[in-house]
């Protein structure tokens, strides 16, 4: 074991847990130490010559630091986690390249995909049919042909991001803004168990037992877009969390890709004026795909290749799903998905009703249940359908 190393990193988590220390001061300190475990050995002097408030370096000076750091490493551990510090490989490369990476990364799951090709899906809690079957068809796309989605887990659009993901055999990262063992929402357990469970990981800034604070996911999405190659805006107000993310990585220099909305509906505003200030139009995964960095493609393209010629990982993550691969409709199956459209939910009782000519309801209901079976269908609450693709 590498004591240096372990000491290294005991020093970054000894500054993160600090009163007053944020990501700008944490890093100045390690910076003007020339060492983050000098933190542990610096007279209180020095510690105040750094740029450490007076409180801040008495906390680590008297050994308080070092203590609260061991306990929170031994408390990671027996979460099933990991932390990372920037000087770790598995901690993402593109975080370093922002104004104030996060000292400390708190993750659950493959710390090994962090660094791969990934685009961040963000957008409203409350999308409209058409927002959230766009951002689940769209992740599940892009999640196909090799790329990392990341969201922030929150309800809506982030939710459909990560379960498009999970579909298509995919990896994605959920980035919280609480302690990574504090679940937020509570009812999105499940999908968090998921996203570890299929190899993905869960990932936060804040140290264990950090509950939902309002102040903390306006610093969680600047991680977001930081670790991202873009940003994918599906639908969101004028004054949203979206609104932060998509500034953010325009200040981080991120690409910007924002699907088109209605403009009578005011989650539209968001992507709606970020195409008029220059985002990609974004209304299929070509549109993302053919705008990523060439060696970025090529990355993505050699692993495609690689996974394909040794036969392992999910065939689904990297094979085009489109009507001449998914399996033959019946005539009731498609005159069902005739009539129903992917930005418009359409009810059951006048679906019923422009079929009745052609199609009893027996054989309506039967139809809606296979085009669900096969993915092609979803339905919403109150018997409203909507096509997947």
């Amino acid at each position: 074991m590498d004591v240096t190393k372990d000491e290294a990193r005991l020093g970054w988590l000894a500054l993160v847990l600090t009163p007053r220390m944020g990501p700008t001061r944490c890093g100045r300190a390690v910076q003007r130490l020339g060492a983050a475990e000098r933190v542990f050995t610096a007279s209180l002097t020095e510690l105040e010559s750094v740029g450490m408030p007076a409180d801040a370096a008495q906390f680590c000076f008297d050994g308080r630091a070092r203590t609260a750091a061991v306990e929170e490493a031994q408390r990671t551990v027996e979460a099933g986690a990991v932390f990372l510090t920037p000087e770790d490989e598995a901690y993402p490369g593109r975080l370093l390249e922002i104004y104030d990476p996060p000292p400390v990364l708190w993750v659950r799951g493959n710390s090994g995909i962090l660094n791969l090709p990934g685009i961040a899906v963000v957008g409203t809690r409350q999308p409209t049919p058409y927002g959230a079957g766009m951002a689940e068809m769209l992740s599940r796309d892009l999640a196909r042909r090799g790329m990392t989605i990341m969201s922030g887990m929150a309800r809506g659009v982030d939710t459909c991001a990560h379960k498009g993901a999970l579909d298509a055999g995919g990896m994605t990262v959920a980035v919280w803004g609480t302690g990574i063992d504090v679940i937020y929402p509570k009812e999105n357990k499940k999908l968090a168990e998921q996203i570890v469970g299929q190899g993905g990981a869960l990932l936060s800034e804040f140290p264990l037992g950090t509950f939902p604070a309002p102040q903390n996911f306006p610093i969680r999405n600047r991680t977001l877009s930081g670790m991202s190659i873009g940003v994918l805006v599906v639908e969101g107000a004028e004054y949203s969390g979206t609104r932060i993310t998509a500034r953010c990585a325009l200040e981080q220099g991120r690409d910007v890709y924002a699907v088109p909305g209605n403009a009578t509906n005011k989650n539209a505003w968001g992507p709606n004026t970020l195409i008029k200030q220059g985002a990609k139009l974004t209304a299929t995964w070509e549109d993302v795909w053919e705008d990523l960095p060439s060696q970025v493609r090529v990355e993505l393209e050699d692993r495609i290749g690689a996974n394909e010629s040794s036969g392992g990982g999910n065939a689904s993550l990297f094979t085009d799903q489109d009507a001449e691969q998914a399996p033959k409709m019946g005539e009731h199956e498609r005159m069902v998905m005739q009539e129903l459209r992917q930005d418009e939910a359409l009810q059951l009782d006048d679906l019923i009703e422009r079929l009745e000519p052609k199609l009893v309801s027996g054989e309506i209901f039967t139809a809606l249940f296979e085009l669900e079976l096969a993915g092609r269908v979803k339905q919403m609450p109150g018997k409203n359908y909507v096509r997947c693709f």
